[in-house]
């Protein structure tokens, strides 16, 4: 039996959702936006929002494995960079190549949907200004410390393995222990600065992905490029490091957490939370009362229904594995 949208649209309008937000974006428009482009920014808006509530609601055993795991699969990033430093010559442009390195982890990490602390900045806050509660807030900060607590033991992971029994030669534990200390270099403040930028740009990953259709990988690559060769401070990343100088004995724990890690915290917060998410949602928020002109008439019409819309089996077949599409 065909699903009929408008009778759909009609019900939701009529009887209301959990949040603000549908009157807007009603469950056909979801559908249909994401096979016409480009999307609109309300609609990229409700994606991830969907995409936090979903995150919200997992179980903590999954949280905790998701999250130590892309603590580990992170760490590709330090050490294909390493791999890359000490292949490469030393010349002016050398560092633009190995910064290439720095993105493999976050792809592995982002592309297999695990849980990585500075991504879910966005997404997670955005159920929260979609729908203001003690609830809310209390599902974001469970996420977030579980979520930051693995990564960091997946990480530390990392550290420990190589400083206990490195599988890698001499040259490259020197260029890991090169890149940690180069992150080491700044002061708390400028450490902050730079996680502020870090944290927009991951959460700018966030909000691209569903209009990237296609092209994930590219965004991934580009956004996390830039971190690197910015030299901005990420917090699960840059942890990698600072566990590698501390159980390493190069650096002390206090200077590692208190040097880096929260500085780096506090700046990928504010970048990712205060910033992205603020601007994101302020750009849509006068938008979300409106309901689309195509609905005056209580549904979209037929012509649009049939022209625009995949079938079921081509539906399921692009759309598997996204969790941010219905």
């Amino acid at each position: 039996m065909r699903h009929d949208p408008a009778a759909n649209t009609t019900t939701q309008l009529d009887e209301g959702t959990e949040n603000e937000t549908a009157a807007a974006l009603t469950e056909y428009e979801m559908e249909k936006a994401e096979w016409r482009g480009p999307l609109r920014a309300a609609v990229i808006y409700e994606i991830v929002r969907r995409a936090g509530d979903h995150e919200l609601e997992r179980p903590t055993k999954s949280l905790i494995f998701s999250s130590i795991a892309a603590g580990i699969v992170i760490t590709l990033s330090v050490l294909t960079e390493a791999y890359l430093m000490q292949a490469l010559p030393d010349t002016k442009w050398a560092h633009l190549i190995a910064a290439m390195g720095y993105t493999t982890g976050f792809i592995f990490v982002i592309l297999a949907r695990q849980q990585l602390f500075t991504e879910s900045t966005i997404s997670a806050v955005l159920p929260v200004m979609a729908k203001p509660s003690w609830n809310n807030l209390f599902a974001v900060a469970r996420l977030w410390s579980i979520v930051f607590m693995g990564n960091l033991i997946g990480t530390a992971i990392f550290a420990i393995w190589f400083t206990t029994f490195p599988p890698a030669t001499a040259e490259t534990l020197d260029a890991i222990r090169e890149i940690s200390e180069r992150a080491m270099q700044y002061g708390f403040i400028e450490t902050a600065l730079r996680g502020v930028c870090a944290g927009f740009l991951i959460a700018g990953v966030a909000w691209l992905m569903p209009s990237s259709r296609g092209f994930e990988l590219h965004v991934i690559f580009l956004i996390t490029y830039i971190i690197a060769l910015g030299k901005f401070a990420h917090v699960i990343a840059g942890s990698a490091e600072a566990w590698y100088l501390a159980f390493g004995g190069f650096s002390s724990f206090p200077e590692v957490i208190f040097g880096f890690i929260v500085p780096a915290l506090i700046g990928n917060v504010i970048g990712g939370t205060v910033l992205f998410a603020f601007l994101a949602f302020g750009q849509v928020v006068a938008e979300l009362d409106e309901a689309p002109d195509e609905y005056v008439n209580h549904g979209p019409h037929d012509e649009d229904r049939d022209a625009d819309c995949p079938s079921t089996k081509e539906r399921a077949a692009a759309t598997a594995g996204y969790e941010t599409r219905k």
